[in-house]
């Protein structure tokens, strides 16, 4: 039998030298033999991640006195999921974030899932007053001790209320305000003031439909209807659903759009967020005739096609002088989101986004690009007003500009029905493909040539793919790089691409392969984007 002193010094080597051989796995070495870890390597320069912990779906996004809040699905006691809380954080641009005090707990009643928050401003709900009213969030209580037991009714809509502009938050004492009607998928609350009829509407993700509820005060809420159990994408139950009216581009006309996440089931495996466009009367959504004709072409209309860009919702509370609809997602997808290679935090946010409503030749369209915010982090522009490719160009590279942090614009001419191919890559044979692949009608980024993918057997699988609905022989491009992530968004954003990768060593060139026919990049642009 050890001795039980020399058991203990035994024992605390033992775990030294496990440290270290942890630390040497989770580093890489340059030539000069700089230890880079992981952190320093796949952190994003400008996408907001968590300080520590597990991260997923945006939750309680709102904006007020001047700053963006941003609450999100934590779990900050490990880098997988885990009893949720709603973490916090701020911003006066949506791109420099200040992480803030963890804004709800669970308690007794159960985890904090996902929800939404709005400004209450005419204090309908009697929580605050005129000259200082209360942020209203709705989440769902999820009992994970009733769930265990086989029940079903375990998750049930609740409400908090802030009076210090969302810095500190009080629980209602009469939760829940929604009790379970005894379906087993029931939650993900989103809330809108409906101006024109007058109300206040939420959605509710119920199994395979959304179930939409109005109220005159954010605390007593009467059911209106259900929609979508033979629309759209299924095969999965329906998540954090997101619901607003919205000007249709160059006109008067006035739609609503339904935001619905679906896992899995997207289009490329996995999580992914499926839109519907339609009418309603203040009770009743409606789809527009010509969006369910294009449904029963398409199956589903997707925000994006990537694998990475899910759960996405808007902020509330856009001053009317402002105007936009500006919407974030989670950049990761529930098939390998636990098991990417970053140890301290897991996961990241899109790039925020402004959404618009377009009708092209009677067809209703989402279209998306980077919030206009970004562009006060461009610290070097390189111009080119015309590239002729006639063979495998290298557009930008370490020499000139720091790979990690770029946006990236030009414009495509001269395609006919070919592939056009662009690699972003580095000296250890690490590359990401993105491209056009005109003749067989996609769109697509394939990531498995990017050395870290074996954590997940469905990670690099296969290409991800976008249809190509309309023929063109120009396309306007916008990519946005961030050291582990690529956004790609096609003819000024009505198809984008969202995904994120992890390399050996930092990528150092941006390049064309020649297709078979000679054609030109006009306008490139090559946005360096400083760090926050």
């Amino acid at each position: 039998m050890m001795n039980i002193a020399k058991f203990g010094i035994f024992k605390r080597v033992f775990i030294i030298l496990i440290l270290v051989v942890m630390n040497g796995c989770n580093s890489t070495k340059t030539s000069n033999e700089k230890v880079v870890t992981n952190e320093e390597l796949y952190r994003p320069n400008f996408h907001f991640t968590p300080k520590s912990g597990w991260m997923n779906d945006p939750n309680g996004m709102f904006f007020y006195k001047g700053l963006y809040h941003l609450c999100f699905q934590h779990y900050p006691n490990d880098n997988v999921w885990g009893p949720m809380h709603w973490g916090h954080a701020t911003s006066k641009d949506m791109i420099t974030w200040k992480e803030e005090k963890i804004a709800l707990y669970p308690d007794e009643m159960g985890y904090i899932f996902s929800g939404g928050s709005v400004v209450d401003v005419n204090n309908t709900s009697g929580f605050g007053s005129l000259k200082n009213p209360p942020i209203v969030a709705m989440f769902t209580y999820h009992d994970a001790v009733k769930a265990k037991t086989g029940a079903i009714d375990f998750q049930s809509q609740a409400i908090a209320y802030s009076l210090d502009e969302g810095m500190t938050w009080t629980k209602y004492k009469n939760n829940p305000v929604i009790k379970n009607p005894n379906i087993k998928d029931f939650r993900d609350p989103k809330i809108t003031w409906d101006a024109i009829h007058n109300q206040w509407i939420m959605v509710l993700a119920a199994d395979v439909e959304t179930i939409i509820y109005r109220s005159s005060n954010l605390i007593d809420w009467e059911l209106a209807s259900g929609f979508g159990k033979n629309l759209g994408a299924h095969g999965a139950p329906w998540e954090c659903p997101d619901f607003f009216p919205i000007k249709v581009e160059g006109s008067t006309e006035m739609k609503w759009v339904l935001l619905q996440s679906i896992n899995p089931g997207g289009p490329n495996g996995g999580s992914a967020t499926q839109y519907f466009v339609g009418d309603f009367d203040g009770k009743t959504f409606t789809l527009d005739n010509s969006f369910a004709q294009d449904l029963n072409k398409f199956e589903a209309l997707w925000v994006d096609y990537g694998k990475d860009n899910y759960a996405g919702v808007t902020w509330s509370n856009i001053p009317d002088s402002d105007g936009r609809k500006l919407f974030i997602g989670w950049m990761s997808n529930w098939q390998y989101a636990e098991k990417v290679p970053t140890e301290k935090w897991r996961s990241a946010m899109t790039i925020p986004r402004e959404l618009k409503l377009i009708n092209t030749e009677g067809h209703y369209r989402i279209v998306s690009l980077p919030v206009k915010e970004l562009e006060k982090y461009i610290s070097k522009t390189i111009k080119k007003d015309l590239l002729t490719i006639d063979n495998t160009t290298v557009i930008v590279d370490k020499s000139t500009l720091d790979m990690s942090s770029l946006d990236i614009r030009f414009t495509m001419n001269g395609l006919k029905d070919d592939n056009y191919d662009f690699i972003l890559s580095n000296k250890e044979n690490n590359a990401i493909h993105f491209g056009i692949n005109k003749k067989d009608k996609y769109f697509y980024i394939d990531r498995k040539k990017v050395s870290q993918t074996t954590f997940s057997d469905v990670f690099a699988n296969k290409i991800s793919k976008a249809p190509i609905t309309t023929d063109f022989n120009s396309i306007e491009v916008r990519v946005i790089i961030d050291k582990t992530s690529i956004e790609v968004f096609y003819d000024n954003g009505k198809t984008v691409m969202t995904e994120i990768y992890f390399s050996d060593k930092p990528m150092d060139s941006f390049s064309i392969v020649k297709s078979n026919s000679d054609f030109e990049l006009k306008n490139v642009m090559i946005n360096q984007l400083k760090s926050k």
